[in-house]
């Protein structure tokens, strides 16, 4: 047995031969997300098996992304484990930022980590981060509302239904919004969304040269087809939102849909926290016909920064918190509803799991999801809701500034992606790609 295993089965010494003499303190940069709350309340269980105590750095999800992309990029030393996803992990660990998880324990099971979410965190097959859960995106809805409207949710809806439904959902005098999708500038928060959306529309970040791509009628018809849908149907305030702020919404009963992550499924389903818990359905997200529908795929995932002077103990607690026997224990806790989705396959065959009602949804989610051929025209990049580049997170948040303020009123949707389509190919340009 291993020593990081003997320590998270509570050995009543922490191993020392060329290993953990003695207890550290960990700091941890993670996102104020419900599954890392929930973590946070649970971490005693991890101190207590192993001595190593954890100080938490919770942040808001813009706010983390340049917290923890400044410190490893200056060699800043402040966390010991990062909550990075998709996008950061092959970038990072190509760079030599991060610490290879290429020993884990044969207990962790790595094996078990689907398909999906162990490619997405790997460079040429080495792991860099282990997926503390893993997302797609699909629809959230009011099935009392649906229903009130005469219609009925389609397992795989079009557009066109999401918006013929938003418009039969919306009381503005009773503050129920049809629809509620991300407004928040960012390249995770309303970037995320709309890029995810615009492959479904035939759109594209760039063609195979790494033109700028926001000059085409599929750009245009994405953002006009967004602003109209959140104009007519969304809640004011809308430029505001991301997604803790539409969960919030939701929850409170002011939205009949939300297209967002899987994982949101546990909080609107969960009584103490929703006032619609027992009346949510969920489908896949949208699509136009052409292939791509408009969801994205994710994991938050835990990583240590290259030159952690605790890189064992940090592992011990990556091996800990994404663990089947993490999992357990938050069922036990928590339900199994509320357990971190997305990550390992054992959690699907799990006949307790199945049970749960959004399990299939997201399971089905996640694997029409295909960073590698994600838009209907060749692209040049790998990524559903991104383009798995260095350059990208700066300019689509720049890009997304400029969507944010066109839904706002600030400005129409033509001269946001007129915006858009300059600075893109500037910093494209000035970055050396063309």
């Amino acid at each position: 047995m291993t020593c990081t295993l003997r320590a998270l089965l509570g050995a009543t010494a922490l191993c020392a031969a060329g290993s953990i003499a003695t207890a550290e303190t960990l700091t941890i940069a993670t996102v104020n997300n419900g599954d890392m709350i929930r973590m946070q309340g649970l971490t005693a269980d991890f101190t207590e098996k192993t001595g190593h105590e954890v100080e938490w750095v919770t942040l808001e999800e813009n706010v983390l992304r340049q917290r923890v992309t400044t410190d490893i990029s200056t060699k800043g030393g402040q966390f010991d484990i990062m909550t990075i996803g998709m996008y950061e992990t092959p970038i990072w660990g190509a760079q030599g930022w991060l610490v290879p998880l290429d020993d884990l324990s044969a207990e962790y099971d790595v094996d078990d980590i689907l398909p999906a979410m162990a490619g997405g965190l790997s460079v040429d097959g080495t792991l860099y981060a282990a997926p503390f859960y893993g997302e797609s995106s699909m629809v959230m809805y009011r099935t009392d509302l649906i229903e009130a409207a005469g219609l009925e949710m389609p397992d795989a809806p079009t557009w066109d239904f999401i918006k013929e439904a938003a418009a039969a959902m919306t009381d503005k005098d009773a503050e129920v919004y049809g629809i509620c999708l991300r407004g928040k500038a960012g390249w995770g928060e309303n970037m995320a969304f709309l890029t995810a959306m615009s492959n479904s529309f035939g759109a594209r970040w760039f063609d195979e040269e790494w033109n700028a791509q926001f000059d085409s009628d599929a750009w245009k018809t994405t953002l006009t087809f967004y602003l109209d849908l959140m104009n007519n149907y969304g809640p004011p305030g809308a430029a505001n939102n991301g997604f803790n702020e539409n969960l919030a919404l939701f929850q409170q009963g002011k939205c009949g849909m939300w297209i967002d992550a899987t994982v949101a499924a546990s909080f609107v389903t969960n009584p103490d926290d929703s006032t619609v818990a027992d009346k949510v359905g969920f489908a896949l997200a949208p699509d136009n016909g052409l292939g791509p529908r408009g969801n994205w795929l994710w994991a938050w995932a835990l990583a240590i920064p290259a030159g952690s002077q605790k890189v064992d103990a940090a592992k011990q607690f990556v091996e800990w918190a994404t663990s089947k026997e993490y999992i357990e224990l938050v069922a036990a806790n928590e339900g199994w509803a509320n357990v971190p989705p997305g990550a390992r396959t054992s959690l699907y065959e799990n006949p307790e799991y199945q049970k749960v009602p959004f399990a299939k949804m997201t399971l089905e989610s996640i694997n029409s999801a295909n960073p590698t051929q994600p838009t209907v025209d060749p692209v040049p990049y790998v990524g559903v809701q991104f383009a798995a580049i260095p350059e990208f997170a700066g300019i689509a948040t720049q890009v997304g500034q400029e969507f944010s303020a066109a839904l706002a009123g600030q400005q129409s949707a033509d001269d946001a992606l007129a915006k858009a389509q300059d600075l893109v190919n500037e910093e494209m340009e000035a970055a050396g790609y063309k």
